[in-house]
């Protein structure tokens, strides 16, 4: 056996190795814009930041499709340096993403964390409640629904057959049973 073909199983071994550490995130998301603006920002200077490239990413409220494109309305929390929405960190307003056509509000449900980029159109105002809030309105040039992570606890499991009389765990080792 030549010696090239005795490698040949360690370069696809490291083939495979690389390929499953790829991030899965698209690079637009992954990489903020040169400035950043936050939606506080936006709600406090609307005129000022007419126009600007942003990245935001947060919990969604609700999503509400219309005749030609759908509209979620986010709870805006910071990211981090990939560009998913920190779990521990307060949110910094609320902010709604267009996004041109229809997408399925079930795939799409309330707490899901989401990443969006795109262009600041406007600022409306809508209630949450009484009170009329200021939504900066992103019209949307790439977005990213994260992946649900789910935790898996394991109940208390009692044996019916554990007998702490039985099983001498005060002893010393090692175990006798009598």
């Amino acid at each position: 056996m030549t010696k090239r073909y005795r490698l040949m199983p360690v370069g696809i071994l490291g083939i495979f190795l690389f390929t499953g550490c790829a991030s899965h995130v698209p690079k637009v998301i992954g990489t903020p814009p040169a400035g950043d603006v936050r939606v506080d920002e936006v709600q406090q200077h609307k005129q000022q930041f007419s126009n600007a490239k942003i990245r935001w990413g947060g919990d969604i409220i609700s999503v509400e499709n219309l005749a030609q494109e759908t509209r979620i309305e986010i709870l805006s929390r910071p990211l981090d340096d990939e560009g998913k929405p920190k779990d521990d960190s307060r949110s910094i307003g609320r902010f709604i993403a267009r996004i041109e056509g229809y997408l399925e509000p079930e795939e799409y449900p309330k707490n899901r964390e989401i990443t969006i980029t795109g262009n600041i159109v406007e600022v409306v105002q809508k209630p949450v409640g009484d009170y009329p809030y200021p939504y900066p309105v992103v019209e949307v040039e790439a977005y990213y629904l994260w992946p649900e992570e789910k935790v898996y606890t394991h109940p208390y499991y009692y044996d019916p057959f554990y007998d702490p009389f039985y099983y001498p765990y005060w002893r010393r080792y090692p175990y006798y049973y009598w």
